[in-house]
């Protein structure tokens, strides 16, 4: 027989129990925003925020949550869970968030740089200021989905932050374009640097920031100061470095760059091109730049996509039916910024007018974003846009031939099937590319990858069979 007042005490005493054996920010962040709905028949009914977050606690903390229960009710007690729909949700705090933003220490700082006396327009003396890191601690990798598009620079990110200045990839170059997540890794970087190492001085520093800084500093007569202040980072991050274009700045970062570099100081970098491509730069600089390791961020792949939508929607502290994002993760491939704004926008909407997300809604909200959705890619065309950029029959793309360049063509056919085509599996996949198993497929996805990170050549004609596929959509 239910008891209208019984579920409140269990649950409460279930409370009192787990909150004694976890870390108070797990309780504060998985058990506070539940609510119990009813008991009864030893069944303890409690309304969680989204699906995610009930696989989370089945996942992380089923073990602490038996206990208190069997403590409580006994042997035969049992937990479900309703989830709460999206429009009485509150905003939660994603768990991977850290609470409290980046401080640096108090700097000491020369009114002239130490190689100079003063001159007739500066004189002696120190200054002490305290520097904002400008880091946003929602960027931390926590919040970061990894997938094939960011593998190695989130690794060489975290390699970076357990050892800032003593690995190779001194400095960090990290290109790609516009959405696909260089500043979250950049800002990742700087905030695990100061979670781990409180004292270090981590800046970050948009480079049109930068150069307008520099020009202040030449028009007030006082560039030592300039150059003093970006001497004593401990870490410099500086975001679309192709921006610093004028010979002057690049002078005066230089200046800074071999300083900080010299004293085993961290320098990170993004850019919207890679090195390679950066036009009107100083050879010296450029060079500069390409020494440590240079690392693409490429679109990213179907899983990647899903995973971040999920991620963020639970973020948002929202319940969008994973059909819908599902439905989203198949109709936007561009980026990450464009999926976050859909994901976004579909919430608000959704919210406001007090709809259902269906599919129906999402794919209006996509069209008024992203533009309307065209025609879908098949495996027919993704097979015929291979063949003909390698000059081959579908025959021997289905064939069992070992032949270098057919295999070749094959893997890609596969890597772009698993990439571009909605709903796509890799048994699907194997099926249609001449009955290959599961296994075959995803090293055929693994290799293209790799080989992409590696060869230039190889990259660029993988890039051009894609606009072939999708322009012709």
């Amino acid at each position: 027989m239910l008891n209208t007042e019984k579920h409140i005490s269990v649950w409460n005493n279930c409370l009192r129990f787990i909150k004694m054996n976890i870390e108070p920010g797990q309780f504060e962040t998985w058990f506070k925003p539940i609510k119990p709905v009813s008991f009864a028949n030893n069944v303890l009914e409690i309304e969680v925020p989204s699906d995610f977050f009930a696989e989370y606690l089945d996942e992380h903390f089923f073990e602490i949550l038996r206990a208190s229960l069997k403590k409580e009710i006994g042997v035969e007690a049992k937990l479900t869970y309703n989830v709460r729909p999206v429009r009485k949700q509150r905003p939660l705090i994603y768990p991977g968030a850290p609470g409290l933003t980046p401080t640096n220490k108090e700097l000491t700082i020369n009114t002239f740089a130490s190689t100079q006396g003063p001159g007739a327009f500066v004189f002696p003396g120190i200054q002490k200021i305290n520097i904002n890191p400008q880091l946003n601690p929602v960027y931390c990798f926590k919040n970061l989905v990894e997938g094939d598009c960011n593998k190695m620079a989130v690794t060489a990110g975290k390699s970076i932050a357990m050892s800032p200045g003593k690995t190779p990839f001194n400095p960090l170059f990290i290109f790609g374009g516009p959405g696909m997540g260089k500043t979250h890794i950049a800002q990742a970087i700087g905030v695990e640097i100061k979670e781990k190492y409180p004292d270090q001085v981590v800046l970050y520093v948009p480079a049109h920031r930068f150069k307008h800084q520099y020009m202040d500093a030449i028009q007030n007569n006082k560039l030592a100061e300039f150059t003093a202040f970006y001497q004593k980072m401990d870490v410099l991050i500086v975001d679309d470095i192709q921006d610093l274009a004028s010979p002057g700045t690049q002078n005066a970062f230089f200046n800074v760059f071999n300083h900080l570099h010299q004293n085993g100081k961290q320098l990170v970098f993004t850019s919207d091109r890679a090195p390679v491509d950066l036009k009107n730069f100083e050879e010296r600089l450029l060079s500069r730049l390409k020494w440590g390791l240079s690392v693409e961020l490429t679109q990213p792949d179907y899983e990647t996509r899903l995973a971040m939508l999920r991620a963020r929607n639970f973020r948002d502290g929202s319940l969008i039916p994973d059909d819908v994002l599902v439905f989203l993760a198949n109709k936007i491939h561009s980026n990450f910024r464009e999926l976050e704004g859909v994901l976004i926008s579909l919430i608000a909407y959704a919210t406001h007018t007090h709809m259902d997300i269906d599919c129906k809604l999402a794919g209006q909200i996509t069209d008024k974003i992203v533009g309307e959705q065209t025609t879908e890619i098949t495996f027919e065309r993704v097979q015929s846009v291979v063949c003909n950029y390698f000059n081959i029959s579908k025959e021997d793309i289905l064939s069992k031939s070992r032949k270098r360049m057919i295999v070749q063509a094959r893997q890609i056919a596969m890597y772009m099937a698993r990439n571009l085509i909605n709903n796509c599996s890799l048994a699907n996949i194997g099926a249609e590319m001449g009955g290959k198993d599961h296994a075959t497929v995803l090293h055929a996805c693994t290799t293209v990858s790799d080989l992409m990170t590696t060869d230039r050549s190889f990259k660029q004609y993988v890039t051009d069979i894609e606009k072939q596929i999708i322009s012709a959509r």
